[in-house]
């Protein structure tokens, strides 16, 4: 029993500072609706560049973005749009990079969803962008990828990672405005992965790149410290060795 006690108190201080900083996101709170479908929407805030903040999406009230929690790796990765550049590539037959202007040439949808961490915080918010369906269509995705690995500015050999059918059947989208407010740099400026129903983990920010593989062995930074790979929301936050 002594043993048994002391590992608890040696393992302990370890994790606690995973736990804190891991984040998790978001149990779906409507139905996903594109940018042309007839919604509501109501905006008091203005913002300084003169965007309008919503604080109502569809009868649902928002979670105001100056009271959105956050997390990050290596602090705020800061992105120059003007620069900046989208790799898309691995098991497809049209490799594409993509401009910020592009992205925001793409239809762009709107999704209404919860984000939910780990640490028990969440909030609700209004996500907008393009299809990450449509942005694999344009580059031709070959038969045999598996997952999809987003490689970002603080991971560079690879954040997170979803699975495709799960991409393809839930029509994520990847958010270039929160509450109709342009993306802000502690939120993941390019983009944010809305990674319905999965904990915040799998919300990648700041990626510059997307890779389509066959590697379902590959484990992100969070999944490499034995958070669960699934990362459903409301499932366990770990999963066993592998």
């Amino acid at each position: 029993m002594k043993n048994k006690w002391l590992v608890t108190l040696v393992i302990l201080p370890l994790l606690i500072p995973f736990i804190l900083t891991a984040c998790g996101g978001g149990t779906t709170t409507t139905t996903t609706s594109t940018s042309s479908t007839s919604t509501t929407s109501t905006v008091t805030t203005t913002a300084p560049g003169g965007e309008i903040e919503a604080v109502e999406f569809n009868g649902v009230a928002l979670t105001p973005i100056a009271q959105q929690r956050n997390n990050a790796l290596a602090g705020t990765q800061v992105i120059d749009r003007a620069t900046y550049t989208l790799t898309v590539d691995g098991l497809v037959d049209h490799p594409l990079t993509l401009t910020y202007d592009d992205l925001l040439a793409l239809p762009q949808y709107d999704r209404l969803q919860d984000l939910d961490c780990v640490e028990g915080w969440s909030f609700t918010a209004k996500w907008t962008g393009p299809s990450l369906k449509d942005i694999f269509k344009a580059a031709g995705v070959k038969p045999e990828a598996k997952i999809v690995i987003f490689l970002s500015t603080d991971a560079s050999t690879g954040y997170t990672s979803l699975d495709l059918p799960y991409i393809v059947d839930n029509d994520i989208i990847i958010a270039l405005k929160d509450n109709d407010i342009t993306l802000l740099a502690a939120r993941g400026l390019v983009f944010l992965v809305v990674a319905m129903s999965k904990y915040g983990y799998k919300w990648a920010k700041w990626v510059t790149r997307i890779e389509l593989s066959d590697n379902t062995s590959f484990r992100g930074y969070w999944e490499n410290y034995g958070y669960s790979n699934n990362a459903t929301v409301g499932g366990p936050a770990f999963e066993k060795s592998r």
